[in-house]
């Protein structure tokens, strides 16, 4: 079945009675609302906004939590050739107001939480208020869009400066969908969802959902006990996730161990490294369950590597081998074919730019994306994450990767996560500190961390200060915090020299 409009990625040739979604948002509770259903509304959409007469490309803004309004306000934007902008709610109300403005919103769906953070001068349309008769019901045949139009706009998240708008194509869309797909039956499969749809990793996930006609059990957002009660009540079969939810969700050991937790057959966990201990965790946690290790990127999509060609069983912590449609190279200089260094990918998924931004762009002179992650390739192709090229510092001339550092500690037997960050020295320019969440019941010393670290590491590597945490501080992306933890470091030095 050939599709052209990333917002048509539905199945019309099989059963539309079945569930789309399961939906734990909204104002009243579990609701269960079929493909049909969601079909007819995405339709809706499309009409209500054609009618409006919103011209081809104008953009459209979606503000909220995850619910199933959600998915048919950003399928039918698409069907009508308009560009959705999926907006981060937990940015603050000024970085909302520029996006919006950035993008040029013509109009804002929102969920009521959010309504009093959309411009005063900006038509909006309320999930669980006005919705529905905003729609305007009946049949709508998607337009068909130009291979390089633009359907969606996501924003960076902007810790280090203005959000930037990644504008990624309707073609580059279907490709992912469809090359994920692949050929492989996985209708049968009920698929957890609680990262924000804002989000590559949860937005990718629902349209390769739709194109394989399984179901998505859709949480408002992530927390950890609504997440292990969820998979319990609705026998998820697959997990999708960034590691510090899994972690999270791990800590929870009382609820865990009381669940039955047998559905799961997959959990797949990308956006974020994922450290050898949390692996073998999970493996303990979900004995049945295959835990894959993925790798992708708002910028060019979540397909990046693959299994081995011959069958090879992947090493620990290895991400897989460059999928087939996909070119990828380790950039160290001037050596484009290094075993260890920057990747570079090129793919159908790449993004068309940087919306207003022309002067910037992560495309090199040969259309090779720069992810600006480090990596290394092993004898038979495999390829493993070193960490950002951006968080690695120099400290006394030697090259830390916080990732290399973090994936150590976690090898001790008392700790469950550890973030490392940099902070000023005068001798050697930066040094490594690190916040350490303990395995339930276990409290290790400074001193026992430094220790294992020195035993086990160089000593540039082991951190000079280390504090216990309860839980690694998230930002909107349910990715660690690293400029927080930085923050902190700072404020946690000066208190201990004062």
């Amino acid at each position: 079945m050939p599709f052209a409009n990333a917002g048509d990625l539905i199945r019309r040739d099989r059963d539309p009675a079945k569930i789309a979604i399961v939906d734990l948002g909204g104002e009243a509770g579990p609701r269960e609302v079929s493909f049909a259903a969601l079909d007819e509304a995405a339709n809706g959409v499309a009409r209500a906004l054609t009618a409006k007469g919103f011209e081809r490309g104008a953009r459209v803004a979606i503000l909220s939590a995850n619910r199933a309004e959600y998915l048919a306000a950003f399928y039918g934007i698409l069907r009508t050739g308009l560009v959705a902008v999926p907006v981060n709610y937990r940015f603050p109300r000024a970085t909302i107001d520029f996006i919006l403005a950035d993008c040029g919103a013509r109009l804002v769906f929102c969920d009521a939480a959010r309504r009093a953070d959309c411009p005063p001068h900006l038509p909006a349309v309320t999930f669980g208020v006005d919705f529905e008769r905003f729609l305007n019901r009946g049949p709508f045949a998607a337009v068909a869009v130009a291979p390089d139009a633009p359907a969606l706009f996501l924003y960076t998240s902007g810790s280090t400066g203005r959000p930037k708008g990644v504008v990624l194509s309707h073609a580059g869309q279907v490709w992912t969908a469809e090359t994920r797909l692949a050929g492989v039956d996985l209708e049968r499969h009920r698929i957890l969802v609680a990262a924000p749809l804002y989000h590559m990793n949860a937005l990718a996930l629902a349209q390769f959902a739709s194109i394989a006609h399984a179901t998505i059990v859709l949480l408002p957002q992530f927390a950890a006990r609504a997440y292990i009660e969820a998979i319990a009540r609705w026998r998820c079969t697959w997990l999708t996730a960034v590691p510090p939810m899994i972690a999270m969700m791990l800590r929870e050991s009382d609820l865990m161990a009381r669940t039955d937790l047998s559905s799961v057959e997959l959990v797949r966990m990308g956006s974020a490294p994922v450290s050898a201990g949390l692996m073998a965790a999970l493996g303990r946690a979900l004995p049945h369950a295959k835990a894959t290790n993925a790798y992708g990127t708002t910028e060019a999509g979540p397909v990046v590597f693959a299994p081995h060609p011959r069958g090879l069983a992947p090493p620990e912590m290895a991400l897989g081998v460059p999928h087939p449609k996909v070119a990828l190279r380790l950039v160290d200089g001037a050596d484009r074919d290094a075993v260890q260094g920057v990747l570079e990918m090129k793919s159908p998924a790449l993004m068309l730019g940087y919306h207003n931004r022309p002067y910037l762009s992560p495309l090199n002179e040969d259309g090779f994306y720069v992810t600006g992650d480090v990596f290394r390739r092993d004898a038979e192709g495999f390829h493993y994450f070193v960490g950002r090229s951006d968080d690695m510092f120099v400290s006394g001339g030697e090259n830390i990767y916080p990732g290399d550092v973090e994936r150590l500690l976690e090898r001790h037997p008392d700790v469950a996560q550890a973030c490392v960050v940099p902070i000023e020295d005068e001798i050697k320019g930066m040094k490594p500190v690190a916040f350490i969440v303990a395995k339930p019941g276990r409290a290790p010393s400074e001193a026992e961390i430094k220790s294992f670290a020195l035993v086990h590491a160089p000593a540039y590597q082991h951190p000079r200060f280390v504090w216990l945490m309860d839980r690694l501080p998230l930002a909107s992306t349910n990715k660690v915090d690293r400029v927080a933890l930085m923050r902190l470091a700072a404020a946690n030095i000066a208190n201990e020299v004062g």
